[in-house]
């Protein structure tokens, strides 16, 4: 689990929990229904018009399942994965890699092809392009995510307007500027915490969680045409550790020793 997102979004959470028992507890008067109309009815449905319903089905679920997960499996470790990969074929033959235990499921993808004797082609292009697609759903959900984040303040403002509007056209009645001042504060209210608490953090994770997929899933691509390729163990490990950092260069290189 990717401690980072809960922690922030209950950190979050805490901190207006904390402000609102400072100013008396009355969480009652934080929640007006035509607020959270304006801005959950009218970010959802710009947020639609933005993107096909397909997109919005597969990218909202896959988003916020990787915002709040880690990779299994790291660049460092797998790179040790695959120099060991790289070991088992060069000493036993790609037909032993049936029987070993993968953790990395795309990294496994690609033992599976070696061990099966596809070509090197074959093996680019499919694995390419699986990459390929699943970055661009993730970056799909990421899409979404910053689309609603863009919504919900301006429809804050849209409810503010909405509730200054009833305020003025009802001033002979005091009893009804109340409620419609509530309406037009808590609209912005909601529209800036919606936006810069939950959906704007959640397509700027995803953003990074694309990122490290790419370099991640490269790498094993790599990897596997290298070992499709009949190349040491050694020479492998050197030619990924190009993807790394220089600090984690540095102690693949002291495990290595």
């Amino acid at each position: 689990m990717d401690l980072a997102t809960g922690v922030g979004l209950l950190g979050g959470v805490g901190v207006v929990f904390t402000l609102i028992m400072i100013d008396g507890g009355n969480f009652a008067a934080y929640f007006d229904k035509h607020a959270v109309i304006v801005i959950f009815g009218g970010s959802v449905m710009a947020t639609i018009i933005r993107f096909p319903f397909s997109t919005i089905a597969h990218g909202l679920p896959m988003g916020l399942r990787y915002a709040f997960t880690m990779r299994a499996v790291k660049p460092h470790d797998l790179i040790e994965e695959i120099t060991k990969i790289a070991d088992v074929v060069r000493k036993s033959g790609p037909m032993a890699l049936e029987n070993m235990e993968i953790a990395d499921p795309f990294l496994a993808q690609g033992a599976r092809y070696i061990a099966d004797g596809y070509d090197r082609e074959f093996i680019r292009d499919t694995m390419e392009r699986d990459r390929d697609n699943f970055l661009m759903h993730l970056d799909e959900g990421s899409k979404i995510y910053r689309a609603f984040g863009d919504c919900a303040p301006a429809w804050g403002m849209i409810g503010t307007i909405l509730g200054m509007v009833t305020m003025f056209a009802n001033m002979s009645d005091p009893s009804k500027l109340g409620p419609a001042m509530a309406t037009a504060l808590l609209a912005t209210l909601y529209g800036a915490l919606i936006a810069n608490l939950v959906t704007l953090p959640i397509a700027d994770k995803l953003h990074v969680k694309v990122e490290e997929e790419d370099v991640s899933r490269s790498l094993i691509i790599d990897g596997i045409l290298m070992i499709r390729d009949q190349k040491s163990p050694t020479l492998v490990r050197e030619m990924l550790v190009a993807y790394l950092p220089h600090n984690h260069r540095e102690s693949l290189a002291e495990a290595a020793a």
